[in-house]
């Protein structure tokens, strides 16, 4: 090709690739600009909810958290309803009224469905705000609650006006859902949470991301078995034989029970708590053990229910009563591969700002709302989208770091557009 062909040619290449670049380029600075600017609006409301006590039990306080979060979404444009449980899954701790949940749906242009959770209850009790209330010191904000998980809930507020400011709106449906019982295990928002998310593409929890920042895409599920045995009463002096020893029969049931935990799939299973007997000199009539369980999939849980189920059927006193209750108080969060991609995705955001962004896919620690979502969903969970924080669930020490604001609304922001617009696959 003759040189003065080639050159207008190589020229013109590398304008559009230049202009490619640029074009790629200049939505990512508007994202990080408007996300420095958002930082203390973010503070403000962060401010805000930590100044409203909303313990798991204090449906009044629980109430009042809902209308402040409810408020702010209908003022970024969302359709929002303030919902009251009605499908109670009623564990062994279920106060008798349990706190509200708030529900925003905000309507895009587009197909994907990209879910937002959080939640607004604390483990604290009402009163104790006044000893540790909301304030900055230093490269931290400290306040009851503001790690756990408060945090999460003013990061998705302003990551939904960062959207609104940028006026994206490629997404098909953009779901917000905050409840009101995550520290009690989410007895009347776990089916809600479910049902929700079952037909998302993507569902990003706001729990904080621990004191690095890590995303997790599993965590392992919490349950709880409970023993109950019947016997029968009678002097333990004068006339032991009339009576039905529980004492002896739980004893039984709980050795027979010891070795089910299987350690190489990350099954345990461990009796914790029992009580029997009323009087030295009285055969006890009546016996209780709890065991604490753990698990990575789900289908461990049913596994180790039905053995649990057989094994009360060999009695050491036929005439004893024994029964045996299992609860899953949180399932496991399975790792898939909607999720690793996500996630992977997210690596790269983070590394726009020169920071790295770690992945686990080892489950770790408690449970999470986030395997309520994952329980019907194909789509990617992706957990610990939240600030870094320590501290949660101490009354002293509890903080959010706050250089990791604007890089989390950043990522959050990205992650939205690019799944909405197929840059995210």
């Amino acid at each position: 090709m003759p040189r003065s062909h080639f050159a207008p040619s190589l020229l013109a290449s590398l304008w559009l690739a230049c202009t490619a670049t640029m074009a790629h380029a200049e939505p990512v600075a508007d994202v990080h600009a408007l996300a420095q600017k958002e930082q203390q609006p973010l503070l403000d409301t962060l401010r805000d909810l930590v100044s409203i006590e909303s313990g798991s039990k204090d449906v009044e306080g629980l109430n009042a958290i809902a209308g402040r979060v409810a408020d702010q979404l209908k003022q970024i444009g969302g359709t929002v309803e303030i919902l009251q449980p009605t499908d109670i899954y009623r564990l062994d701790d279920t106060p008798e009224k349990i706190g509200p949940a708030v529900h925003a749906v905000f309507k895009g242009t587009g197909s994907k469905k990209i879910m937002l959770i959080a939640h607004m209850d604390t483990v604290y009790l009402k009163g104790m705000l006044k000893d540790q209330p909301f304030r900055v010191d230093g490269d931290k904000a400290y306040g009851l609650g503001i790690a756990d998980d408060k945090q999460g809930v003013a990061l998705i507020l302003h990551t939904v006006a960062l959207l609104q400011k940028l006026s994206f709106k490629d997404y098909g449906t953009l779901t917000v859902l905050t409840n009101g019982d995550e520290e009690i295990s989410s007895p009347g928002w776990r089916s809600t949470i479910t049902k929700f998310a079952s037909d998302q593409d993507v569902v990003f929890s706001f729990e904080g991301g621990g004191t690095d920042g890590t995303l997790r895409l599993a965590t392992s599920g919490i349950g709880s078995a409970y023993l109950t045995v019947t016997g029968k009463s009678s002097h333990a002096g004068a006339r032991p034989e009339g009576g039905i020893n529980a004492l002896y029969e739980l004893s039984h049931q709980v050795l027979q029970m010891k070795d089910l935990s299987k350690p190489e799939q990350g099954l345990k299973l461990n009796w914790t708590v029992s009580k029997s007997g009323t009087n030295r000199n009285v055969i006890p009539a009546d016996a209780t053990a709890q065991a604490d369980a753990r698990a990575l999939k789900v289908a461990d849980f049913d596994e180790l229910e039905k053995t649990l189920q057989d094994k009360i059927k060999n009695r050491l006193l036929p005439d004893s009563r024994v029964e045996l209750k299992f609860e899953v108080r949180r399932p496991p969060l399975e790792a898939n591969d909607a999720s690793r991609r996500v996630a992977a995705y997210g690596k790269t955001i983070y590394q726009e700002l020169g920071l790295p962004l770690k992945v686990d896919e080892k489950a770790t620690g408690g449970g999470t709302d986030a395997a309520f979502a994952a329980l019907k969903t194909s789509g990617a969970v992706v957990e610990g989208m939240g600030l870094s924080g320590f501290g949660a669930h101490s009354n002293d020490a509890e903080y959010v770091k706050l250089d990791t604001i604007v890089p989390r609304l950043y990522l959050a922001t990205r992650m939205i557009m690019d799944l909405s617009t197929g840059k995210l696959k």
